[in-house]
């Protein structure tokens, strides 16, 4: 709970108050990257074995039992092992007969009101509620504590690649309720990263922001005080009830499904008094000045003026050289990749050739079906766009020319042919992003053709999905798996087409 409300208030009020029959199942992916964090933590712990680290222990209990998951959890704590894995810790902060100790000089007091907890440096009491915590691993370090000359330590495990604040808060939650229950507060909390390994965190400077964030949200639980909507797209994406919050946000026309209005900006637009779809687009950007740079500005007063029109506007520009910049040529090749970023493999290398004087649209999925085969489909690659030198490649994003470089690496291709190979990439992203604004909440491939009524043969593919159904694939042999792949990829091809021609129409027009 504590995790999501630093991503998002409203989700971590939903999880407590809101009606569970309007959460959405979890997608394929999300129970992946589940399956995933579970699994990265089974291989650190056998590393750490593997290492030399002492046996781990783990607290005992019936399935969500968490306040015998706390007894089991300070039974090995008094016996002094030297790690507890999945350990539970919590502490009463009232109502019941139960009593709270409080950390400071290095034992455990009682509180005077009992069942409650006072944090430092506030008056904030909750009633009839507990503090609980699940840290991945506790560690025995030297030190005093009630149990003894030894005290705990909190490690968490994550697949992610950098300590984020909200992990660190996390951190510092587990050691604020062990000083609780070991009478100490230990002086380091741990992450444990993928690829990136230990960190440590500061709990002098984590411990006050964890407070804050931990009154805040009993706050707003306590209270009910529904947190407003606000749809930002990377974070919503994996939120269970956005189908809930998306509704409501589109029929408030709320100023967060407009590109480019993030939290920070939005608190910037709601002090100039910018609340509503149309006072944005009626507002003059020199307004919103020196809260918010004259391009930034100008940027979101243009969005939202495009999407309350519900017209493209053409972006101020010098000019330019359509032919260059976009290309049309009797004859285009239109690329997109499926990955598995797991495995570190491009298995999927799509090319649509587009033959402009036959009127053909032809489709080559170039498909490595086991990992091994990248290689084997990269010069298929190499051999297909090599047929004609002079033909422009199209795709939608810059992972395409980055893989390109990647691959060529990776199997020695002569830097020359790469070179002039690179040169012939056209990012149609890059350019319509840069030359126009369209009326949509965003600028990704689906959301731009889409919009122009461009439809994708699978409503349920994406490329997360992709990436489980690769899994499967390999996993089951399932070629429906492949085929569905392939499809999705062939789609994303013609979107670029789509798109590309769309533009280029558009920007003949306006000039």
């Amino acid at each position: 709970m504590l995790l999501h409300f630093q991503r998002c208030q409203r989700r971590a009020f939903l999880d407590v108050w809101g009606d569970r029959d309007l959460k959405d199942p979890p997608s394929d992916f999300q129970r992946k990257l589940t399956e995933e964090r579970l699994a990265h933590q089974r291989s650190i712990l056998a590393e750490q074995i593997r290492q030399g680290a002492p046996v781990h222990h783990q607290p005992q209990y019936p399935f969500r039992d968490w306040q015998a998951g706390v007894k089991a959890t300070i039974e090995l704590m008094q016996q002094g092992v030297e790690r507890i894995v999945r350990g539970v810790l919590a502490v009463e902060r009232g109502g019941g007969d139960g009593e709270m100790g409080r950390w400071g000089d290095g034992e455990m007091g009682k509180e005077e009101t009992r069942g409650e907890l006072v944090t430092p440096n506030s008056e904030f009491r909750i009633p009839n509620s507990y503090l609980v915590s699940y840290p991945d691993l506790l560690v025995k370090e030297p030190g005093k504590s009630i149990f003894g000359d030894w005290l705990y330590v909190p490690i968490d495990i994550h697949l992610g690649k950098r300590p984020k604040p909200e992990y660190q808060i996390v951190a510092a939650y587990h050691a604020y309720l062990l000083g609780f229950l070991q009478g100490t507060l230990p002086e380091k909390a741990w992450l444990i990263l993928r690829e990136k390994g230990a960190y440590r965190v500061e709990l002098e400077r984590s411990l006050p922001q964890m407070q804050a964030i931990l009154e805040e949200y009993l706050q707003t639980i306590v209270q009910q005080q529904e947190p407003e909507v606000f749809i930002s797209r990377q974070l919503c994406s994996l939120c269970p009830w956005l189908g809930s919050c998306y509704p409501i946000a589109k029929s408030q026309q709320h100023l967060s499904l407009i590109p480019g209005v993030t939290p920070s900006r939005y608190q910037v637009l709601q002090k100039l008094g910018l609340t509503t779809l149309e006072s944005l687009a009626q507002a003059d950007p020199s307004s919103l000045e020196p809260d918010l740079e004259r391009t930034v500005a100008e940027q979101l007063v243009r969005q939202a003026k495009s999407i309350w029109q519900q017209e493209p506007i053409a972006k101020p520009h010098t000019a330019f050289d359509l032919a260059r910049i976009l290309p049309t040529a009797p004859i285009e090749l239109y690329f997109d990749i499926e990955a598995q970023p797991d495995l570190n493999l491009d298995y999927l290398l799509g090319v649509l050739v587009v033959d402009r004087q036959a009127q053909t649209e032809t489709f080559y999925p170039l498909l490595a079906e086991q990992p091994a085969d990248e290689a084997a489909i990269w010069q298929q690659f190499l051999d297909l766009v090599g047929t004609d030198p002079e033909v422009p490649i199209f795709h939608f994003s810059p992972y395409e020319a980055e893989t390109i470089k990647r691959l060529a690496k990776l199997y020695r291709t002569p830097a020359s042919q790469t070179r002039a190979l690179l040169s012939r990439f056209v990012d149609v992203h890059q350019r319509i992003t840069s030359m126009v604004t369209l009326p949509i909440e965003s600028y990704s491939l689906k959301a731009i053709a889409s919009w122009l009524n461009f439809q994708w043969r699978d409503a349920e593919a994406s490329g997360a999905q992709c990436i489980c159904w690769y899994d499967e694939w390999l996993r089951t042999s399932d070629r429906s798996r492949l085929d569905a792949i392939a499809r999705y990829n062939e789609d994303d091809c013609h979107a670029t087409y789509r798109i590309k021609d769309w533009l280029a129409n558009f920007l003949v027009y306006d000039r």
